[in-house]
This record gives structure tokens, C-alpha cells and sequence, in this order.
């Protein structure tokens, strides 16, 4: 982003006192951008990526989503490697795609919200005429979750009738303003699928990461029946069996440390594991219409694998295995022949490709822009463990630096979630980092990170919170045994709860860290879970503790950044969106006011049209362009 020029001419004396704005972005403390690292940076920036959404059941082209201009909108590509037309063009990003199942008319729905508040909406979209119709209330939060077998109905959950439960809806396609309540709900829950009959589908109740239930729903009367009743173990997934009417599939670690996938008979009680005796998460799965394939995704160690069965036979079909990254979005064609997928490696962006069930070939078909820059001189990440404070083995990915003359500065990414994992995947702004800055880049999956197992993503919890950090300082300890890395010149950088990680880090590393950039981080748990939005608080209570509970809160207050603030001396850039639901930006400030006392550097950015993290390319580039400054004043000298 460029911004207008009387904002370059603003003394440094007054951004200090002052907050100055320019467009939707505010910001406090941060220099003007030097041309070069505007020019430098805009190959980096304009690299884009595509996503399957549905397949198209009146032809054979498919929806996708992608970026051309500030935000990621819905396009229809016909064949492999045809022009990408955009239907949709909105201001904000949309989410999501679905195809109407039947072929009598020529319409989708699809998902949006208003600057990143994430209380979306669900809207219809008319093929025919370009039309489109929104279908919700305009308040509550909706997600679109199942299409009837005919097309006729669609089930959605609302948070309509409190703002805090995901209720379920059932809306008739030619009157959808007229939704009725099919179960009222307290909690997170969502619709996995819906019978072929339309007399059943199937709920997930989600607790947290390692507890939800599974239920079957009489769409008639909206009685439940508990699927593994009494026992406490976590879904993935789950969808009816398309051959066997009285069959389920469905992911879950009943069986063990990690996500199998099972097919179980309703009436013989019989299950059966159908991944065999994988050591890694099943993170996926989809069946064809007519139930003659079964395609699943395992997680291994980061990487993803594709497996495609005859449910027949139930043995793997030998076929073509997608570029090694990882794959969503896996989805068969109406007439089961082709499976859609995206792929993502840590070469090449996000990208849709089809297998072809015959063949058993896969075909590229959508090849998105990477500003001009050669890929292929990409550094590939090298998978590491370090020995962390209680023996434990800790993977990280890390991106080693360009040969140099010297030790190479250090950044330090932590993902988010707390239960998310860092993936090799795609990253332009990293690899700006280690060609054009000189670092290398560590990605570790700290305790707490999915895809190692259910004990390993429980041992953050609770008291235990500060566990994670810990890992953090063993990996500090691992980069000074390395020769190639300058020990006295490493930064932390992440965001949501990486951004609590990163503040955290901080004050506990402050003698051996030389900055940080913490987005849309968590500075106090008591007071971001007395404000985070009603309809996700229980959800975080479980993770983080209860913070209405004399002893939680007293221990979730003294680790809190905040309390440690006057610990950190060195320096801090907080970027922030404004209408972020889940932790509001009341969260920076705090952190930003407390951490200047102390007279360090501090650099600020508030965007007054995001949310969580920066979705429009225009602050999204002012950001990324900031934080180069940053690294290059206070980590690289």
C-alpha cells in the first residue's frame, strides 16, 4: 500500500505522540516505508493462490476461490487451465461455494461478512442472471451446512436466537426466509451430512479439541440419538454411508492417540477400521455420490497423503499422488468420476488439481500467479526435533538461511489455534525474509499442536499453559548449538494465540530476544475471556481455564502479558483489526500502553476494516511492508 504523501511528511516527533491514519489504517510509531521496500516487496505480495469450492452439477466446470483484486472472491474455471472468470465481486472476502444439487436451476450459496466481524451471512447467487439474494437475518452468525439429496432444502446453524448457540435451521430453497428451528442447541454444533432418504443427518456437538459427540437427528421431529454413547473421545468428521443405508463413516481417536477413520453399522454395532493402523491423523475424508469411492487424507508429520479405496473391496487404489504439501478441499464430481482437491507445497501456492478415478492421472487446472519470482530457487524447509525442559522430542520446520559469511539472524513463527500445527506449506513472506533479509525461519509445533496425538495437544492445558513457552526457550537453546545461526539476533513473531506466544516469550526471554510482532494477540486471558464473543467464550474456557474460578484466575492473571509487561525492554510491533471478534482489539492497546512505560520501541497498526488478521490486500501489504522496516531496524543490526 502506498500511502497518500502528506503522511510521509509527518514529523517522526509527532507520530510518537500521535496517531495518525490514512485510509482504514491507523497507526502509532511506525516510520514511513522506504520506497525500496515497497518495490522490493510487491513481486512477494502479488502471489495468489486458488481454491476448490464445488463442483458445478449442470457441466463440468467447478467454482473457486481466488484473489485478482483487494480480496478473495468466487470464480468458475470450465477446464484445466482455463480462464478464471469471476462471478462474484465484493468489497469483503466470501467464503465457501455451494453448488444447488439439482439441475432444474442455476444458482449456489455462499458465505460473507462485514469487515472480518465473522458473523456471516448466507446469501443465494443466480447463475442465470447474476443476481443475488441475501437470506439471513444481516445480524446473527450463519454457516451453510448440508444440502437435502434433491436440492430442495438446506440445513444452516444461526446464532439468531441468543447470539451465543448454533442453532440448526432447515430452509425451503424457493422460500428461504421462511427457515424453521429444527433443534435448539446449546453450545457449538454443526450438521456433518444429510441421509439420502432426507429423514436423518448427522450433528457433532464440538467441547473442545479432544472431546465432542456425534449424533443422529430425526429431521421430522428433531429427537437425537447419541452416537458412542458415554463415551468421551474427539470427531473429525463424519458422513452416511451413500451404498449402505444403515452405515456410517466418521474420524475419531476412540481407538488410540490419533484420528482413525471408522465405518460403523447402525443396526450390527459393527465397526470397522478403514485407514488401518496409521500412526497419523486422518484429517479428511469424502465418498462419491454413487458410494463406489472413498478418498482420505492422512497427516504425516505435517505432510499430506492421499488414499482413495474401493468401497467394495475396501483396498487402496494405486494412484498419482499429488506434489508433497497439503491437501483440502477434496471433493467428487456428481457422476463420481473426478476428484477435486488443493494442494498446496512450500514451492508452489495453493492450486486446484483433479484425479481422474480411470486414468488414476492427476491434472492441474488452475496455475496461480507468483509475481515473477522463480519458485524453484524456494528454500524447502528441513523437518528438525529439539529436546525440550521435561525430555520431550519437539518438531519444527525449519528454513535454513542463505550461505553467508556470518550467522544468520533468527525468526521465530508460532502458529496459532493453540491447537493449530505449522505445515511446510506455501509462504511468500518468508522466503522474502531468507532471500532478501538474510534469515533463516523456525517453525515449531510447540506442545498444545495438532497432528502429534491427543496426549501432546492436551499438555498446554490449564495450568500448564506456560509448558509451551518453555519449548520456546529449548528452542532458543537449539539454535545457539548452531553454527549458522547468530544466537544474539533472534525475533518472535505470531498471531492469536502465536500472539499471546510471542508476547509471552518476551518477558520470560527478554536477555535473549532482540524484538517481536505479535497480531491479534491474547495480552490478558481474564480480560480477553470476559470479551471475546459470547458464542465462543465456553470454547476458549476449556482450553485456556475458566476464568471465573478464584484460583484460574489468579493463575491466568500472573502469566498473563500484561501483568509481565515491565519485564519486556525490548522492541514491539502490535498489529491489530478492529472488529476482531475473537480477540478484540482492546487486547493491543492494553499491551501497547503497558510495554511503552517501560520506554522501548513500540510500533502500533489498527485496521478499521479487519478482524482477525488482515484480509484485504491493501493492509495486508501496508503490514507486511511494516514489518520489514521493523525487522531491518531492530533484529537485522
Amino acid at each position: 500500500m502506498r500511502l497518500p504523501l502528506y503522511f510521509f511528511l509527518i514529523p517522526l516527533f509527532v507520530l510518537a505522540q500521535e496517531r495518525q491514519q490514512a485510509g482504514n489504517i491507523v497507526t502509532e510509531n511506525i516510520p514511513p516505508i522506504p520506497e525500496r521496500i515497497i518495490e522490493k516487496m510487491n513481486q512477494y505480495q502479488n502471489v495468489r493462490s486458488a481454491s476448490f469450492s464445488d463442483w458445478d452439477p449442470n457441466g463440468k466446470g467447478m467454482l473457486i476461490t481466488t484473489r485478482f483484486g483487494e480480496t478473495s472472491q468466487l470464480h468458475y474455471v470450465e477446464f484445466p487451465g482455463g480462464a478464471r472468470r469471476q462471478i462474484t465481486f465484493f468489497r469483503e472476502p466470501v467464503t465457501g461455494g455451494s453448488f444447488y444439487p439439482g439441475k432444474d436451476r442455476r444458482m449456489f450459496l455462499f458465505g460473507k461478512d462485514i469487515g472480518g466481524n465473522e458473523f456471516y451471512q448466507i446469501y443465494s447467487f443466480n447463475m442465470e442472471d447474476g443476481s443475488y439474494q441475501l437470506l439471513t437475518d444481516g445480524k446473527s452468525r450463519n454457516f451453510l451446512n448440508a444440502w437435502s439429496e434433491t436440492g430442495t432444502r438446506f440445513i444452516f446453524t444461526s446464532t439468531k436466537r441468543n447470539g451465543r448457540d448454533n442453532d440448526l435451521y432447515i430452509a425451503s430453497i424457493d422460500h428461504p426466509s421462511n427457515a424453521t428451528l429444527l433443534m435448539e442447541v446449546s453450545g457449538s454444533w454443526a450438521v456433518n451430512d444429510w441421509s439420502k432418504d432426507e429423514k436423518k443427518i448427522l450433528v457433532t456437538q464440538y467441547i473442545s479439541v479432544t472431546e465432542s459427540y456425534l449424533y443422529l437427528v430425526d429431521v421430522a421431529t428433531g429427537t437425537k440419538e447419541q452416537v458412542n454413547p458415554g463415551v468421551k473421545i474427539a470427531y473429525r468428521g463424519a458422513a452416511f454411508d451413500r451404498n449402505n443405508a444403515s452405515g456410517i463413516y466418521y474420524t475419531s481417536d476412540e481407538n488410540g492417540e490419533f484420528q482413525q477413520l471408522i465405518h460403523y453399522d447402525l443396526t450390527t454395532k459393527k465397526k470397522t477400521v478403514i485407514s488401518g493402523a496409521t500412526h497419523w491423523d486422518v484429517d479428511g475424508f469424502t465418498q462419491s455420490k454413487d458410494g463406489k469411492y472413498l478418498a482420505y487424507v492422512t497427516n504425516e508429520g505435517g505432510i499430506d497423503r492421499l488414499h482413495v479405496l474401493n468401497t467394495k473391496t475396501r483396498k487402496e487404489i494405486v494412484i498419482e499422488q499429488p506434489p508433497i504439501g497439503s491437501i483440502g478441499g477434496m471433493e467428487f464430481n456428481p457422476s463420481g468420476t473426478l476428484l477435486a482437491l488443493t494442494v498446496n507445497t512450500s514451492q508452489t501456492p495453493g492450486d486446484v488439481y483433479v484425479l481422474d478415478l480411470k486414468t488414476k492421472k492427476l491434472t492441474r487446472w488452475t496455475y496461480s500467479e507468483v509475481g515473477g519470482l522463480n519458485t524453484n530457487t524456494f528454500v524447502t524447509p528441513k523437518l528438525i526435533e529439539y529436546k525440550t525442559f521435561d525430555g520431550r522430542m519437539i518438531p519444527a520446520f525449519y528454513y535454513p538461511p542463505k550461505k553467508t559469511d556470518t550467522p544468520a539472524a533468527v525468526i521465530i513463527v508460532i502458529h496459532g489455534g493453540p491447537e493449530g500445527q505449522s505445515r511446510p506449506v506455501f509462504n511468500a513472506l518468508y522466503q522474502y525474509w531468507i532471500h532478501e533479509l538474510g534469515v533463516a525461519v523456525l517453525l515449531p509445533n510447540v506442545r498444545g499442536s495438532t497432528g502429534y496425538g491427543k496426549t501432546y495437544v492436551s499438555l498446554d492445558n490449564g495450568f500448564n499453559r506456560e509448558h509451551s513457552v518453555k519449548d520456546i526457550g529449548a528452542l532458543l537453546d537449539w539454535i545457539a548449538a548452531q553454527p549458522e545461526l547468530d544466537k544474539n539476533r533472534v525475533a518472535v513473531y505470531g498471531g492469536s494465540y502465536g500472539g499471546y506466544m510471542v508476547l509471552s516469550s518476551m518477558f520470560n526471554f527478554n536477555d535473549r530476544l532482540k524484538c517481536g510482532v505479535d497480531v491479534v494477540g491474547i495480552s490478558n486471558f481474564v480480560t480477553f475471556l470476559e470479551s471475546t464473543q459470547e458464542y465462543r467464550r465456553d470454547l476458549r474456557r476449556v482450553e485456556y481455564g475458566d476464568e471465573r474460578d478464584s484460583t484460574m484466575r489468579k493463575f491466568l492473571n500472573s502469566i498473563s502479558p500484561t501483568t509481565n509487561a515491565h519485564k519486556i525492554t525490548k522492541p514491539l510491533f502490535v498489529a491489530q483489526g478492529k472488529n476482531d471478534p475473537r480477540v478484540p482489539y482492546t487486547e493491543a492497546e492494553q499491551i501497547v500502553a503497558t510495554v511503552r512505560k517501560n520506554g522501548n520501541p513500540v510500533w502500533y497498526m489498527l485496521a478499521l476494516d479487519e478482524g482477525h488478521g488482515f484480509q484485504k490486500k491493501v493492509n495486508r501489504d501496508y503490514f507486511t511492508n511494516a514489518m520489514t522496516l521493523f525487522w531491518e531496524e531492530y533484529l537485522l543490526k
